[in-house]
């Protein structure tokens, strides 16, 4: 049977049942392993439902990608420059758009829908799935995995060298303690095992919202933030209270722009992070 029949056969079975189908289809092969992963082939077509992903595409093998995620043409979500993604295809993320690519491998976040998944391994198509690293050291695995996956362990190699490189500023000098809140959009803090809090922290931007017991995800509102302010917040969000004209009147508390793009993905993000506080400290030391 063609690929496209197999398509019709499981196009049927999700329409007429989501859940039987990933139960039925999930069971058809064993849990991958890092053994299973280390005898796959190269991958040469590649296609991205990640926008993490779609950005360590871009940067190590970006003359292999079929098509990014449709995440990366929305500046609010993308980790990538717009005029760079708008080079690339995009897809929505639905079986009968990938088939018709004919890619080796797609690159999905842990995410995916089971019914999905197992629909594109029954047709074929190898999956692999890449979560949100909450760390450094996570995210420095995951371009190396990426890399092996796609067959540019060298490039791979550069970017975790040029990440190493920019927080080399970061580690191992003294420097003075900023208390600090990340004010993300929806107004909520990030917690304090992330990957952004992580590199704040070396970087001498202690959490304010820790300091505080808030949590992952925790609110914050205009009115509680106005009554114990920060010594610096950072606001990457555009709500009206995040851009409520009383937050310049907070007399010790400097308040300075984040993007938002420099939030969610490691990899070259990570550099990104690390130029914004840099400059960012230079201001507040300038302005002393």
């Amino acid at each position: 049977m063609t690929k496209w029949g197999s398509l019709r056969r499981a196009t049927d079975a999700l329409a007429a049942g989501g859940l039987a189908l990933a139960l039925v289809l999930g069971g058809c092969s064993a849990p991958e392993t890092a053994a299973d992963r280390d005898i796959q082939p190269t991958a040469k077509r590649i296609v991205s439902l990640n926008p993490c992903t779609d950005a360590m595409l871009v940067e190590m093998s970006a003359d292999q990608i079929l098509a990014l995620s449709h995440y990366s043409h929305d500046p609010a979500s993308s980790s990538i420059p717009q005029n760079v993604a708008k080079r690339y295809e995009v897809t929505g993320g639905t079986v009968e758009e990938i088939l018709a690519l004919d890619p080796d491998v797609v690159l999905a976040s842990t995410f995916i829908a089971p019914a999905t998944r197992s629909a594109l391994e029954d047709l074929g198509i190898r999956v692999e799935a890449f979560g949100s690293p909450q760390s450094v050291a996570e995210s420095e695995a995951q371009i190396r995995r990426l890399a092996k996956i796609v067959g540019r362990e060298l490039e791979g190699e550069w970017l975790v060298r040029d990440i190493d490189r920019a927080l080399e500023n970061a580690t191992g000098k003294p420097k003075p303690d900023i208390d600090t809140l990340l004010w993300q959009p929806g107004q909520i803090v990030p917690g304090g095992e992330t990957l952004v809090a992580e590199v704040m922290e070396q970087n001498g931007f202690t959490s304010f919202a820790e300091k505080r017991g808030l949590n992952q995800a925790d609110y914050v509102s205009l009115e509680r933030l106005l009554a114990d302010p920060p010594e610096l917040l950072l606001v990457a969000g555009d709500s009206p209270a995040q851009t409520h004209p009383a937050l310049q009147r907070l007399a010790d508390t400097r308040v300075e722009s984040f993007e938002p793009r420099l939030l969610y993905c490691g990899g070259r993000t990570i550099v990104g992070v690390q130029m914004r506080l840099d400059a960012i400290r230079r201001e507040m030391r300038q302005a002393t």
